[in-house]
Order: C-alpha cells, then sequence, then structure tokens
C-alpha cells in the first residue's frame, strides 16, 4: 500500500527587519512566527514552524482556521 502524503499550502508574510534578517509569520496559523538572517533561512525556518504548530494542533485537538482567498478591485 502506498502511502500518501498531505500537502497543505499557507500564505507567509515576510517583514524585513531594520537590524536585518526577516521576520516571518503565517497569518492562517495564529503565533506561528520564525525568523532568519536571509530570505532563505527564514523560509527554512517557517516550513519547520508550520510542521511544529500542525503537529501541535494535531496533538492538542485544535482545528487550523478555514481560508478562502478573495481578490479586490483596486479602482
Amino acid at each position: 500500500m502506498t502511502k500518501r502524503e498531505v500537502v497543505q499550502r499557507f500564505e507567509v508574510i515576510f517583514e524585513p527587519e531594520e537590524e536585518g534578517g526577516y521576520h516571518v509569520y503565517v497569518p492562517a496559523l495564529k503565533g506561528c512566527h520564525s525568523h532568519g538572517a536571509t530570505r532563505e533561512e527564514a523560509r527554512d525556518n517557517i516550513i519547520e514552524a508550520i510542521e511544529l504548530w500542525l503537529e501541535s494542533a494535531r496533538d492538542l485537538g485544535i482545528a487550523v482556521a478555514d481560508r478562502e482567498t478573495v481578490e479586490v478591485s483596486g479602482e
């Protein structure tokens, strides 16, 4: 039997820090934040943070909030 891998997608926000590096967070996962000296490091760190957040949520019975994408006209 083949094990199926579940892939989830989350929007992440990168914020440059004044002292250098990046703060990165996931709006859909309350409290899921990380940082890195470079954008690549911050991306790697937030992936790990997301995995740990989801694992903890499963263990604690916390549901992931529903997400939806909407378009806004900029006239």
